[in-house]
């Protein structure tokens, strides 16, 4: 765990929990697996916040216990699990592209919450959407329902482990803490609720007219002593299938400027035929026949069997070996190769960051010892066609930035300069994770920075939402153009002028982050492919 890991992991747990929550985080990270006593003196916290606190961090799978074999329970923080904070707008905007408005809502809630029942989130979701809705209108509880169905066959939401049933029927003692099960076949399995009824509106003027949420009342203590259908069975968000997701888009997208059009909508027909069937950390796609494949194309998009046939040989072709060929089969069987195409992805952001950082001569230095595997000074300089000074100094910039590595071959076991073969050569995993832990320290840059921009402007936001508020609740009663523009009139030009500065520098931040996370990912996914591999 690094020291810029632990920075972020602090930022992101005080910006979405508060200060208690991420001191008993990072010491938690800082020193492994820990009992709540040695917590507590540690980090010198009452023994109910640091209670309060582990409950935040186990509701949001931040935090894992397990008990030691002397009796006691131990709690440790989940760091990657942590970082994964960073990516909530991208799962939460990825259900909304896949799933309109209610889709976006049910992860919205469930990211918020950690862990929510299907009856309590579907009441939630269309409560929230029948806010936005115009006067009269509501959302239905099915209509939530079947969203939430949609998104569990696809499998972007998972149950919870539940405690394992022998527990609750033993007589004996109760053990130290609960042992948590689940079968992988109950896993996307949703209960059949017969939730019937549409969201509501928190403030209605119609019911304080007439009271009836006071009659009512009685009413819903009774129901509340009915059991609730799915009572404990909780569900959470599969970070692990959106990141599936964000991995198959990304090759898409890249053999679409590759290539062409066609070839990326053939590659994610293939990927959309193997999402469910191949696991998430698989190599390959499970083979596909090229008849499969014309079957599985999206209605209207007409090209001949003759013409996706000769497609599949050009992308099997492909120096990249996105696709490969695994037999003749079924007119011919065909895999995605998804630990090449996550490598391929990965060495594009190394040439980027090379390009960017050095300029195009060291970027053409970097391809071609990328290409050639092993080179030597004079070799470098002769295939670049780049003077000699200047190939030196390219060379050991990027040396000593770690993206190329020196390997020494001597002659002689004494390693005599004069007998020994010096070669440059790019080791793609050590230059992706020294290019992972400056991405999560300029992450943690940019968190420090928008904090401080909005730490400075706090004077003028709240006087910003004061004024807001104000227009807001006299429209609500009618009042004049004329009053509304008086109350406008609070806020100064130059305090105009200054709010929308602050607005476009914290989006500008925003955007940096959700950019720097997508080269993140990229990085992480190759890693984590190459070290399963090993």
């Amino acid at each position: 765990m690094t020291q810029a890991e632990i920075k972020l992991c602090s930022l992101l747990l005080q910006e979405h929990f508060g200060e208690i929550v991420e001191k008993i985080g990072v010491h938690l990270i800082r020193t492994g697996s820990q009992p709540i006593r040695v917590i507590v003196h540690d980090t010198r916290t009452s023994l109910d916040q640091v209670k309060k606190a582990l409950c935040v961090l186990i509701q949001h799978n931040l935090v894992i216990y397990q008990v030691h074999r002397r009796g006691m329970v131990e709690y440790e923080a989940q760091c990657s699990r942590v970082l994964r904070m960073l990516r909530y707008p991208r799962y939460i905007y990825t259900a909304k592209t896949l799933y309109n408005d209610t889709g976006e809502l049910i992860v919205e809630e469930l990211l918020l919450n950690g862990k929510m029942t299907m009856s309590a989130l579907v009441k939630k979701v269309a409560d929230r959407l029948t806010e936005t809705m115009e006067d009269g209108k509501t959302m239905d509880y099915a209509e939530v329902s079947c969203t939430f169905v949609r998104l569990a066959d696809t499998h972007f939401v998972q149950r919870c482990p539940l405690v394992h049933a022998t527990e609750n029927s033993d007589p004996g003692p109760p053990p130290p803490a609960p042992t948590l099960v689940i079968n992988e076949k109950d896993m996307f399995l949703v209960p059949k609720l017969s939730l019937i009824g549409k969201g509501k509106r928190r403030r209605s003027s119609e019911d304080d007219a007439t009271g009836e949420p006071k009659a009512k009342r009685p009413k819903h203590t009774t129901d509340n002593k009915e059991p609730i259908p799915d009572d404990g069975i909780y569900w959470q968000a599969n970070l692990d299938r959106f990141h599936q997701h964000f991995r198959d888009q990304a090759i898409v997208s890249a053999v679409a400027n590759r290539m062409d059009q066609t070839s990326s909508e053939i590659v994610r027909t293939m990927l959309r035929m193997s999402e469910v069937t191949t696991p998430s950390s698989a190599p390959f796609t499970q083979p596909l026949s090229s008849n499969e494949i014309f079957r599985s194309l999206p209605v209207g998009y007409n090209i001949s069997k003759q013409v996706l046939d000769q497609y599949l040989t050009l992308l099997a072709d492909d120096p990249l070996e996105f696709v490969g060929k695994s037999g003749d089969s079924g007119g011919g069987m065909y895999i995605i190769n998804l630990h090449k195409a996550l490598g391929s992805l990965a060495t594009a952001s190394l040439e980027s960051v090379v390009q960017e950082r050095f300029g195009s001569r060291c970027a053409r230095i970097f391809r071609l010892v990328l290409q050639k595997k092993h080179l030597e000074q004079k070799q470098v300089e002769d295939f670049a066609m780049i003077p000699a000074k200047e190939a030196k100094d390219m060379l050991y910039k990027m040396l000593s930035e770690n993206f190329i590595s020196l390997q020494e071959i001597p002659k002689t076991p004494d390693h005599a300069p004069s007998r020994t073969f010096y070669l440059y050569t790019v080791n793609i995993l050590s230059a992706a994770r020294m290019l992972l832990h400056r991405c999560y320290k300029s992450i943690a840059n940019l968190i420090e920075r928008r904090q401080f921009e909005t730490k400075e402007n706090k004077r003028l936001l709240e006087k910003s939402q004061r004024v807001e508020a104000i227009i807001a609740s006299m429209q609500a009663t009618g009042a004049e153009a004329a009053q509304l523009q008086e109350i406008e009139e609070m806020i100064t030009a130059p305090e105009r002028q200054q709010l929308e500065t602050l607005k476009h520098n914290v989006n500008k931040l925003d955007a940096s982050e959700i950019q720097v996370d997508e080269t993140i990912f990229l990085l992480e996914s190759y890693i984590e492919s190459t070290m399963k591999r090993q």
